[in-house]
């Protein structure tokens, strides 16, 4: 019997037509991005399921060992990320299981995507990229692609056309703008076009880019009817 992880939902007025499953940064726990949804201004149709799971506690080394929620151990703070890349799967494997509990409850597996920032978005990468079945997209915010020297050989075919939202702070001095340009050069070199828009911000995010991810979800699940 499958262990889910402990998440927070927001339920859509209207019946579900669509999930999406939304990765908290280190140290966060899901109930943080739970009072955005709003300001993505979704049509109030779009019967959108939002899950927002909590990452395991873990010590992370860059922080002193000390215990947090965080989705894998980040070994070194370089522009590239030193990290635990076996906790990264398991990790992976983890929203896998989420994915395919919405699959099971009548979300097809092409309108749900996985949002992600900071570390959670490494995490929405790799699932995304190598999940088996054709995943509606992938919003990585403020983010980067730890497994990039992986994707050639894992990508699935199922997601060799994933569409992709990258949003980025220009002043990011935790996960510097550079960061989020490699990956977009990485995704590239495999064939991918991600969206890219960048934002007058530190490691956070902003309205405008809240609104603009709305509106990019709001496409994409138009363009699934």
């Amino acid at each position: 019997m499958t262990t889910y992880l402990p998440c927070q939902t927001s339920e859509p007025d209207g019946p579900v037509r669509a999930s999406v499953i939304w990765l908290h940064g280190l140290g966060a726990d899901g109930g943080d991005f739970v009072p955005v949804v709003p300001y993505l201004e979704l049509p109030a149709d779009a019967g959108v399921r939002f899950v927002f799971p909590d990452a395991p506690v873990r010590p992370v080394t860059v922080n002193g060992g000390m215990r947090m929620p965080a989705w894998y151990d980040i070994l070194e703070m370089s522009i590239e990320r030193k990290i635990d890349n076996a906790a990264l799967d398991v990790s992976a494997q983890q929203i896998g299981d989420l994915i395919e509990r919405e699959i099971a409850a009548g979300v097809p597996s092409e309108r749900i995507f996985v949002f992600g920032f900071s570390q959670g978005g490494a995490v929405a990468y790799h699932t995304a990229l190598r999940y088996p079945k054709k995943m509606g997209g992938v919003a990585a915010l403020s983010t980067y692609l730890a497994t990039a020297d992986r994707m050639a050989a894992e990508v699935n075919a199922a997601n060799a056309n994933l569409p992709i939202l990258i949003c980025h702070g220009t002043e990011d001095d935790v996960v510097p703008l550079q960061a989020g340009l490699r990956a977009r050069e990485a995704l590239n070199t495999l064939g991918l076009e991600p969206q890219w828009h960048d934002y007058p911000m530190a490691h956070e995010v902003c309205l405008p880019e809240l609104r603009q991810i709305g509106a990019w979800l709001t496409l994409h699940l138009s363009e699934k009817e």
